[in-house]
């Protein structure tokens, strides 16, 4: 590419190529005042058009309109040499057109441009020649020069608007240090260029309409003067009226056509220039890429073509042979372009996978194994079908029940549940884990029922024997057939969505305080502070902090107490901060606060039935207390624990036999210390104090908590 430093070698002396520019623009003011011998005006007028056919060349080649930013410069230096070249044109139509070869008795006297374009574009007839030059000052005026000037103000208003935030934008790239100041100041100037360039782009355009005016007004003045000139001047010159008609109005259609020519295809670099979008490529290669980048458009076009050339067999009357052609071109584009999406597509999936390679060999990958879910759902390969999107999702859409279900019970946020495929396990087998270590596993079969009923009654259905997962009752997987005779025997009947989604809610209530980590506390807390600020303000973290808070719930859903209360929860912290820091001797602040759901969740009709613990072992149990850095702890005699235990589990049998929620109640300074002592065996048995018994429930005592203490007498 030339630089503004080339030059060219003329004789002896190296003339700059930019000298050309100036020189250019005086040539086209001394065209309108000097008179110019007719073999200069032809160099000049052939130069105007191979200019012209430069300009659009360039304006299909450059890749952004701003590579061509001197473009409305070039337009109006051309406009203007071209209107003086028009001026010298008409001037010598005028004074010389009379003047005739000798031999072929063509016109030359304006030279031998002029008339070999009226003759070879317009065939010598006038007619024709005339029309001609009205279509293209129609299409040029109305449709080029138009929209071209319209796209040209739309792209400057917009370019103009976008302008700030485009500034915006590289002041924060810059200041991230993503660019360089060099670049940012190469972007500021291309934004001030793209703005500018719109703008002259605009004017521009008024150049261009003013000279296609101006030609249709040139060519009405030369064929008026010079049929003045031929009647008055020069009528001995020509063999009579018909001759001096025809001479001078060929040489102005002649001079209109070689005019209206580079102005035409001005006007259309023009319109390339303003619609022409950045690219990586020119507009050729945009072109051939974009239109034939779609094969099923090409396909359509193909079968288009080919329906065209049936019906022209059928006597239509059009060329069938030539759409064929056009059909069998663009079935072989179609297929050329499917084969280049199929490499692409190749390409694409190899540089993925070597991507995948790369970043595997990172050391940084390894820290995504390191990230351990809350909550996850492993499948066998059997039951993917019920995450699969294309059969519905059906279990993905039941978690959101769950997670409701959940909050309306326990008060928690069950975190997102984590589905993926474990291939280790048996097709129909499941397993929920919880930070990563199994709490809870069962088998579910696709397209079949879980049955659950009495034994006698399940040993009359045919099936595959097996134990609901969630509740622990016999049941069996039934075929949709055995239904109607399941329903008729009175079992309850559940899909394998229900079976899972069941399990997976009775596990997370079992192990909610495992669930409930610092996150989901600071989530309660902060829907807490939406609808009842008083309650958290001054109190969270002033007194206490989110993970004491987390502590205290989690030894309340340790012993299934809902914690959905929250507002009572943290009104009886704060109540109580202010005398223990103690989790411990906090958490039963809150359960005393908590009776009346205490009391509703373990009543029978306004009583709660439970066991009594002696007094005497109450007594034993608070002397026998060690306090250690990690909190206080009961250290009893072996055998009075193993008494105790055994007591405990008679009065399990017992509450179980009769129907009796297992329920032990003792005084609040021993509650705790014996749940200690109690909850690796019977985790499942309801603790509470007497405190926790609200005023409108009564308390009937159905066994006494005992133990030997012979050994400690």
């Amino acid at each position: 590419m030339l630089g503004s430093n080339q030059a060219v070698v003329i004789g002896n002396q190296r003339v700059p190529l930019d000298i050309f520019i100036p020189i250019a623009i005086l040539l086209a003011v001394l065209l309108i005042i000097v008179e110019l011998p007719a073999w200069l005006l032809d160099m000049l007028l052939i130069t105007d058009l191979i200019v012209a056919i430069l300009i659009i060349l360039m304006s299909v080649y450059v890749k952004s309109p701003l590579d061509f930013a001197v473009f409305p410069t070039i337009v109006l230096v051309e406009t203007i040499f071209r209107l003086g070249l028009n001026i010298a044109a008409t001037r010598l139509i005028l004074a010389k057109g009379h003047i005739k070869d000798p031999v072929t008795e063509e016109p030359i006297g304006a030279g031998h441009v002029i008339p070999t374009f009226a003759k070879f574009v317009a065939g010598g007839n006038l007619v024709i020649g005339f029309v001609l030059f009205l279509m293209i000052v129609v299409v040029q005026f109305i449709v080029i020069t138009q929209g071209a000037e319209r796209i040209a103000q739309v792209a400057a208003r917009f370019t103009l608007d976008a302008m700030p935030g485009k500034q915006m934008a590289i002041d924060g790239e810059l200041h991230a240090g993503l660019i360089t100041p060099d670049e940012a100041k190469k972007r500021r100037r291309d934004i001030e260029r793209e703005t500018d360039f719109y703008g002259a782009m605009d004017g521009v355009g008024k150049f261009v309409k003013g000279d296609t005016i101006a030609n249709i007004i040139i060519l009405a003045i030369s064929i008026i003067g010079g049929i003045v000139m031929g009647f008055t001047y020069f009528r001995n010159e020509f063999k009579g009226i018909v001759d001096i008609l025809q001479t001078y109005t060929i040489l102005t259609i002649g001079n209109g056509l070689v005019s209206i020519l580079p102005s035409f295809l001005v006007s259309t670099a023009m319109g390339i220039i303003v619609s022409r979008a950045a690219s990586e490529s020119n507009l050729g290669e945009d072109v051939i890429s974009q239109l034939t980048g779609q094969p099923k458009a090409l396909k359509i076009a193909a079968a288009a073509a080919a329906f065209l050339a049936f019906l022209s067999l059928l006597g239509m009357g059009l060329p069938w042979h030539f759409l064929l052609g056009f059909a069998a071109l663009f079935y072989y584009l179609s297929t050329k372009a499917e084969n280049k999406q199929v490499e692409v597509e190749v390409q694409k999936q190899e540089i993925q996978k070597e991507q995948r390679k790369e970043e595997q060999r990172k050391p940084e990958t390894a820290m995504v194994y390191t990230i351990v879910e809350t909550l996850s759902l492993e499948l066998g390969r059997m039951l993917l079908g019920l995450v699969d999107e294309a059969q519905g999702k059906k279990l993905l859409e039941r978690i959101p029940s769950v997670r409701i279900a959940i909050a309306k019970e326990v008060g928690i946020i069950m975190p997102g549940v984590q589905v993926k495929d474990n291939m280790d396990l048996k097709p129909t087998m499941y397993v929920i884990k919880i930070k990563g270590v199994k709490v809870g596993q069962g088998e579910a079969h696709i397209n079949k029922f879980l049955a659950i009923g009495p034994e006698n009654v399940i040993k009359q259905l045919n099936g595959i024997t097996t134990v609901d997962p969630a509740y622990g009752l016999p049941g069996v997987w039934i075929e949709p057939a055995e239904k109607p005779q399941a329903e008729k025997l009175g079992c309850m009947l559940f899909d394998p969505v229900s079976v899972i989604a069941s399990h997976l809610t009775e596990v997370v209530k079992n192990n909610a305080a495992d669930v409930l980590g610092r996150q989901e506390t600071s989530l309660l807390i902060e829907n807490l502070k939406k609808t009842h600020p008083a309650v958290v303000k001054d109190v969270i973290p002033e007194l206490i902090s989110i993970g004491e808070v987390q502590k205290v719930l989690q030894n309340l859903l340790r012993e299934k107490i809902s914690v959905r209360d929250l507002v009572t929860i943290i009104e009886s912290l704060a109540d109580a901060v202010r005398y223990t820091k103690d989790i411990y001797e906090l958490t039963e602040y809150v359960r005393a606060s908590l009776a009346p759901a205490i009391s509703d969740m373990l009543a029978k009709d306004n009583v709660i039935y439970a066991a009594a613990l002696d007094p005497q072992i109450e007594q034993i149990i608070l002397q026998n207390l060690q306090k250690t850095e990690f909190g206080t702890f009961p250290v009893l005699d072996p055998n009075v624990s193993q008494s105790l235990l055994m007591s405990v589990a008679e009065f399990l049998r017992y509450a179980t036999n009769n129907g009796y929620q297992p329920i032990i109640i003792t005084s609040p300074t021993v509650r705790r210390h014996f749940r200690k002592v109690i909850e690796r065996n019977f985790g499942q048995i309801f603790v509470i104090s007497y405190a926790e018994v609200s005023h409108n429930y009564q308390v009937k005592n159905i066994q006494i908590i005992t133990a030997n203490i012979q050994t400690n007498v």
